[in-house]
């Protein structure tokens, strides 16, 4: 079974003292490639040194709206430079994680909006794929992507909205990341949906360390549970595992240019 994890913070001090076995782990369990995703200024480096570290780690740079209080008008324009100076470099695969987080009342809506349109028109300056944070933002993130029509679409992370969200997000080429959350059975609106997507939309995730799956309650999260997610969602979605893991696979692929 092969599998692609798109969404992971494996660059977090979380990890410090057991990265290179997760990485062997997850790759034995057959995740065979790990996309880590920058968040604020000072960790792109961190991320672009895993990626350079390891083949089966690839690369997004992006400034990530909780982080939002941290970020200042000049990393825009040194994310610019990261961009600038690594295009067509294949270990850099996105710009992300950005996006709006309306779920948080402190962080400004109009500074999170300015933040995300610029990322956005950075993803589309630099013709890659766009990995989105979206909570309880659907409608205005919705919105913005139709205003911008980016040539190269991207991924909705840990995507929960309904189904409807879904297929606006569909018709506009993006893919949906389904992770640890639908896993659990209290989730009850998610998983209906789910069971609802056409396998061509969906890729899958786990934001390690965060959003652990029900099997691993309180632990942290990581790509070596990558299969069991693979295999709850399968059940959901009323298909073989391996069929999930064949098309969600080759769905990335594709976004990514693989």
């Amino acid at each position: 079974m092969r599998l692609i994890d798109t969404h992971t913070h494996l660059d977090f001090a979380d990890f410090d003292d057991d990265r290179q076995q997760l990485l062997d782990n997850a790759q034995a369990r057959g995740v065979e490639r790990m996309v880590v995703l920058g968040v604020y200024q000072d960790n792109l480096q961190r991320v672009w040194d895993l990626a350079c570290a390891d083949p089966r780690v690839v690369a997004a740079l992006g400034l990530h709206p909780v982080y939002l209080e941290q970020h200042r008008p000049e990393h825009l324009q040194q994310l610019r430079d990261w961009l600038e100076r690594l295009r067509g470099d294949p270990r850099l695969c996105a710009v992300g994680e950005f996006g709006l987080d309306y779920y948080l009342p402190e962080l400004d809506q109009a500074r999170q909006q300015a933040l995300f349109e610029a990322q956005l028109q950075m993803a589309c300056d630099f013709a890659l794929p766009s990995l989105l944070h979206v909570r309880r933002s659907h409608a205005q993130v919705i919105a913005t992507l139709k205003r911008y029509k980016p040539a190269r679409a991207g991924i909705i992370h840990a995507f929960a909205g309904s189904y409807e969200e879904a297929r606006e997000y569909i018709k506009l080429g993006f893919k949906l990341g389904l992770g640890g959350a639908a896993t659990w059975p209290q989730a009850l609106r998610l998983r209906k949906t789910v069971a609802r997507l056409p396998l061509e939309s969906v890729v899958l995730e786990t934001d390690s360390p965060d959003m652990a799956p029900a099997m691993f309650a309180g632990q942290r999260n990581s790509p070596e549970h990558l299969p069991q997610i693979a295999q709850v969602l399968a059940g959901l979605m009323g298909v073989e595992t391996e069929r999930l893991a064949e098309v969600s696979s080759r769905n990335a692929c594709e976004l990514f240019g693989w």
